[in-house]
């Protein structure tokens, strides 16, 4: 079964860089109308004329800014992606934030609180959101393999994206057998939103620890989204697809 999305809709948020406008790049590609949506009108505008320029027909490519932080633009956003293109068949969940690096318990409530409400609160208010306006097809939560395990100074980050996981699960359980429900919990990616991990020669030295040998680029999650968002995966749903080149298969270093 091919990789396709003919005739279908996809409103991708976090939509005008990095994981999500490689998702809409791939999407547009294998035939689906796309709406991303993100903060800034211009980035946007960007990312709207790129993948034109790329060859997408530019009827099939649209952009809303929005916050998804605020459920009054979610229902902004997914009426217009319904009366622009008549319908909606694939959400993807990608938009995040980390605005704090250090240890979790020393956290301000500001930042704690922003984390929660972009990485995890939205992906409900979202879903919700398409569910009542019609979707009936597949939604895509973007999470990360740090919801998997612990690392140093992101736990506040990872604890937001290991309840993305369970939203995952309780979701697929409540909305099947009309709408699958899945995650992607990429490794480190080579996005700005990761930047100061690995940029310079923290890059080499990561992707040493990495059994693949090298970082990810968001098309490797972008090629995972699609195969989850086509029917070639209508036997799918609850799952986590770990994208990772092997990260997790590490050992743990505490025995042998």
């Amino acid at each position: 079964m091919e990789l396709e999305l003919r005739g279908k809709t996809a409103l991708v948020t976090g939509g005008s860089r990095g994981i999500g406008l490689a998702v809409a790049s791939r999407f547009v590609e294998a035939g689906a109308n796309v709406m991303i949506t993100s903060r800034t009108a211009e980035d946007l505008a960007e990312a709207a004329a790129g993948l034109v320029a790329a060859g997408a027909p530019e009827e099939r490519v649209a952009w809303v800014a929005s916050h998804v932080g605020r459920p009054d633009d979610a229902v902004a956003c997914v009426a217009e992606t319904v009366a622009r293109f008549g319908g909606l068949h694939v959400l993807v969940n990608n938009a995040g934030t980390n605005p704090y690096f250090g240890p979790m318990i020393d956290i301000d409530l500001v930042r704690a609180q922003k984390t929660f409400e972009v990485n995890q609160l939205s992906v409900l208010v979202w879903t919700a959101e398409a569910v009542r306006a019609g979707l009936r097809g597949s939604v895509i939560n973007v999470a990360s393999v740090g919801g998997l395990g612990v690392e140093p100074n992101i736990g506040w980050y990872n604890v937001t994206k290991a309840a993305v996981l369970h939203i995952t699960r309780q979701l697929s359980f409540e909305l099947a057998p009309d709408i699958r429900v899945n995650a992607l919990a990429p490794g480190l990616v080579k996005t700005k939103l990761a930047s100061a991990l690995w940029e310079g020669p923290g890059e080499e030295r990561i992707a040493q620890h990495i059994p693949l040998r090298r970082l990810g680029v968001p098309d490797d999650v972008a090629t995972a989204a699609l195969f989850l968002a086509s029917d070639a995966s209508s036997w799918v749903t609850g799952q986590t697809f770990v994208v990772d080149g092997g990260t997790i298969t590490q050992p743990s270093g505490g025995v042998g």
